[in-house]
């Protein structure tokens, strides 16, 4: 098992549930990816780690080993207040990590949300009271920055951007910063971006180079300093059912996403 690989990090451990939203509302850019690769890492180093499947594709439980016959309940029934957050979360193959799977019924709640009262608390009204099980809560979102978006950041206390080391990176990432402005000033004032985390990253290819010095000149310090390399066994793990940490722990992708939870649960200690 990969917690065998690895000791616990002294202080990982947050003094009170942390709730992050892994958002980009582009497709394809590695971030249900570094959803359930960062947390198998954080429950790895010693965090209680819950992942929420809030995308109605399903890709996180399904790399997570959680199988659609085990999904008796998900994050629609959630949302639809038919289903308490214990009652909806499903163990994982990886000690310390449990999920809240997704399945095709959530890909009509934002239709279903428009006319309940206080639709864009929907998730945060739900999961509060029941979220302190855990030290840190990743919410996988959706490609896209509607409803079920807006019901993650209200929730989130942050935000962890996946951004692909390519040509437009930089113009998607602006309309998620404005969007994450706008949610902190109509729901949720607490909200941040926890850091920008660049993915498909190939050393061979100029380009993507160029892309991390672009957004690091306009993001600095928001940008974490490990970068998520491009990588094969990274993409074949999800088929297998699997994080990449336990499909091959020594592959250069496992080995980044070890890298990528100890640099964000140092800046999270830091800033507590």
């Amino acid at each position: 098992m990969v917690g065998d690989n690895l000791l616990p990090l002294p202080g990982a451990r947050p003094r009170e549930t942390r709730i992050l939203a892994v958002a980009n509302q582009k497709g394809g850019v590695g971030k249900t990816t570094t959803a359930i690769n960062l947390a198998t890492a954080m429950a790895a180093i010693g965090c209680r780690v819950l992942v929420f499947d809030l995308d109605p594709q399903g890709n996180a439980s399904t790399g997570l080993g959680i199988e659609r016959a085990n999904r008796r309940l998900a994050s629609y029934d959630i949302l639809a207040g038919s289903a308490t957050l214990r009652q909806a979360t499903v163990a994982s193959d990886v000690p310390g990590l449990d999920v809240v799977p997704s399945t095709i019924d959530l890909s009509g709640a934002e239709l279903e949300l428009v006319s309940v009262e206080r639709r864009s608390y929907r998730l945060r009204d739900a999961i509060t009271e029941a979220v302190s099980d855990y030290d840190y809560v990743l919410i996988d979102c959706p490609p896209s920055l509607g409803l079920l978006t807006i019901n993650a950041l209200t929730a989130a206390h942050a935000v962890v951007v996946p951004l692909q080391c390519e040509f437009f990176a930089l113009e998607g990432l602006a309309q998620l910063i404005r969007t994450v402005d706008l949610v902190r000033k109509a729901f949720n004032p607490r909200l941040e971006i926890q850091g920008v985390v660049l993915t498909m990253y190939d050393r061979r290819n100029n380009l993507s180079d160029q892309v991390a010095a672009d957004v690091r000149g306009h993001l600095g310090t928001k940008v974490y300093d490990t970068m998520i390399p491009r990588n094969v066994r990274v993409s074949e793990a999800p088929s297998h059912g699997k994080p990449v940490l336990l499909y091959d722990f020594r592959c250069a992708g496992s080995r980044a996403y070890i890298q990528l939870a100890g640099e964000l649960l140092r800046k999270e200690r830091a800033a507590a």
